[in-house]
This record gives C-alpha cells, sequence and structure tokens, in this order.
C-alpha cells in the first residue's frame, strides 16, 4: 500500500502541472494543448493499468498462501497436526497460545532437511577433501586409517566407526582458520554433485521442509537447526539453503583456538573435538545455546531420540515430528536396519511420545525443489 500511494503521489505532482499548461494554451491554441491533455490522460490511464494489475497480483499471490502454506504436503492427519498446532499457539487469548519469545523449534539436518543415502553428505565432503589433501602427505600411505581409504576400501573405513573415521574428520576439517574453512566448504557446495542423483547437494534439500521453515517463521517461530554435522560445515552454506543464519545453527564442535598470524587476528581449528552435538548431546547443545526449551522438534533419525524427548516432555503445547524415508522412487526407503539414518526406537516410541511420522511416500506430494510441477 505504501508503494501504491507513492505512486499516486507522483503521478498526481506530474499531471496537475500538464493539464494547467494545457489549459494555459487554450489561450495559445487548441491543437497544441489538445496533445499535451491527451498525453497526460494516457500517463493516467497506463499507470492505473499497471497499478490494477499489480494489486491482482499481490492479492493473489496472498490467497494462495492463505489458502495452503504448506502446498508441497499431501492433505492429511500429518498436515493438519501441524497446520492445528501452529494455528493453537500463535493464537492470541487461546488456552495454548505460547509468547513469540517463546517459539523455538529445532531440526535435525542430514535427513531431515536434506538427504542423507548413500553416506552422510559431509563424510562425502571428506572423501573428495582427502583425494585433494592427499598428494601433500605421503606419509598416508603408510599409516592408518588413511592407508585403507586411499586403497578406496570406504566399508572398511566406516565399520571402523569412531576409531577410523575421527582421524579422517581432523585431517580434513582443522590445520587452519575458521574463515578458511569456510570458503573450502563453500567451494566444494558450490560445485560437488552427489554420486547417484548428479545434483548438488543444496538441490536435494526437501521441499515440504522449507515450507514449514518458511510457514513456522511466518508465524513468529525462530528456527533452529540441531544437528550431528560439524557446526562450521553448515554455517558455511545453510543459510542460503533455508534461511537459517549461522548463530541458529548447533552441531559438533572442533576445540578452537584465538590467534594473530601476520598481524592477522584469527581463530584457528585444532585437531581435538570439543563436543559431539548427536543423541544426548543436542539436548545438551539447546541448552548451551538457545538456553530454553523449544516447544517444536523435527528429526528422522534414533540420533533425534534425545532431542525429540526433551523438546516435547513439558508443559504447554509441544510437538516433535519425524521424517520417515518411505519412498525409494524418489528418494531412499530404509529406517530399522540402515547404517545411515537408523531409525528404530523413534518407530517404536512415536505412539508413546505422541510423535507425529511423516511418511514421505503418503505425506509429500513432492520431494525435491526440482521435482515441482
Amino acid at each position: 500500500m505504501l508503494i501504491t500511494a507513492d505512486k499516486n503521489t507522483l503521478f498526481q505532482n506530474l499531471l496537475n502541472p500538464l493539464l494547467l499548461v494545457a489549459q494555459l494554451n487554450l489561450l495559445r491554441g487548441f491543437k497544441t494543448s489538445l496533445v499535451i491533455f491527451s498525453w497526460a490522460l494516457f500517463v493516467a490511464c497506463g499507470q492505473n493499468k499497471t497499478e490494477t494489475k499489480e494489486t491482482a497480483s499481490d492479492t493473489a499471490i496472498t490467497a494462495k498462501v492463505a489458502v495452503d502454506p504448506l502446498p508441497g504436503w499431501n492433505e492429511g492427519p500429518t498436515k493438519t497436526a501441524i497446520v492445528q498446532f501452529v494455528a493453537r499457539v500463535t493464537k492470541a487469548g487461546g488456552a495454548d497460545f505460547v509468547a513469540e519469545k517463546d517459539r523455538i523449534a529445532t531440526f535435525d539436518n542430514d535427513g531431515t532437511l536434506w538427504s542423507e543415502q548413500p553416506l552422510y553428505f559431509q563424510f562425502l565432503f571428506v572423501l573428495d577433501r582427502f583425494k585433494a589433501m592427499a598428494p601433500q602427505h605421503p606419509e598416508w600411505k603408510t599409516k592408518e586409517p588413511y592407508k585403507t581409504l586411499l586403497k578406496g576400501d570406504v566399508k572398511s573405513v566406516l565399520a571402523g566407526g569412531e576409531k577410523t573415521l575421527v582421524p579422517l574428520l581432523l585431517a580434513t576439517h582443522t590445520g587452519m582458520s575458521e574463515s578458511q574453512f569456510k570458503s573450502i566448504v563453500k567451494d566444494w557446495i558450490g560445485v560437488a554433485t552427489h554420486p547417484t542423483k548428479k545434483k548438488k547437494y543444496t538441490e536435494l534439500v526437501f521441499q515440504p521442509m522449507l515450507e514449514l521453515l518458511t510457514y513456522l517463521r511466518a508465524n513468529g517461530f525462530k528456527t533452529f537447526i540441531v544437528s550431528g554435522g560439524e557446526v562450521s560445515f553448515m554455517r558455511a552454506w545453510a543459510e542460503d539453503a533455508y534461511g537459517i543464519p549461522p548463530y541458529q545453527i548447533i552441531g559438533t564442535e572442533f576445540k578452537l583456538k584465538y590467534d594473530v598470524v601476520r598481524d592477522t587476528a584469527v581463530v584457528e581449528r585444532l585437531p581435538a573435538i570439543n563436543r559431539i552435538d548427536d543423541g544426548p548431546g543436542k539436548p545438551v547443545g539447546i541448552q548451551m545455546n538457545i538456553g530454553m526449551k523449544p516447544i517444536f522438534a523435527a528429526g528422522n533419525s534414533d540420533g533425534d531420540y534425545e532431542m525429540l524427548r526433551y523438546v516435547t516432555n513439558g508443559t504447554g503445547p509441544r510437538m516433535g515430528i519425524i521424517v520417515h524415508h518411505t519412498d525409494s522412487t524418489r528418494e531412499w526407503s530404509y529406517d530399522r536396519k540402515s547404517p545411515i539414518g537408523k531409525l528404530e526406537r523413534g518407530l517404536d516410541d512415536a505412539g508413546k511420545y505422541g510423535w507425529v511420522l511423516v511418511d514421505m511416500q503418503k505425506d509429500w506430494n513432492v520431494v525435491y525443489p526440482f521435482d515441482k510441477k
């Protein structure tokens, strides 16, 4: 409305002098004044036509948003539960009203906001980074787990668990400043593609979850990522992908150290893990970084179990949702036996704790943004 009013004012300021000139020219000659008056009338008609078109367009967009804030979600119990929860906590004067300052929502990342198969995307970054660094580290040829990975035996490295994975994380993620690491990740995320989907990793974000993030923020929620992924890895690209700023991202952390390098103040990444933000580490991370209990949480695996328990266990309205990967055609189908994103305890206890199971195949009419019709 402010823009329309400004345009009207501008138009009137333009039109009035022209009409005055036209009137004055009646004394000088009918033909001249007719030309000026016709031009002024043409501007007026064009302006009104443009404004009518813009107003109609804005109205159509507003109506569409009002009709369906979650177009990527199929109609059904899951979508209804989400919409009703938001309506309850935002209804001023209602029994379940929650003040805007207390509307906190936390989301896992891997498998919840973007895909995570066949390997966690950050581990695929580790593999690419390892290959790029290998020529500068001849000692890796005789030292494990680097030796095994150089042979291409990723399966054995994964089977080694923390013993083999942590050294790889330390080798590829530390020994540099925070700003240097951010640049490395941004360069990688800008060009790297998924091994089977052949899409950039940030194209494999879930369209329905993007809609949910937008919907919650439009209703006064602050949205946080609480992930087992390394925090600086996510902070390098997550704001562009999800609209979540770096200071609202919580994850696994390496130890850091302030230093001055060539007269430049920097924060260096040390080869030691400070805190793992997975399983029981998630509620701890929430308390350390947010300082209050959220009222909404979304996850997809047993690594999110404790976060869901923590968020949904309390007084007042609370909601927990679990993205259940059931779509082998558009994405992947996995749960109890998967080494990546295993979901067993969450499936068993969802009913007990009132968590909403999001059936990807049934509840989502689109998975990725590029699938939208």
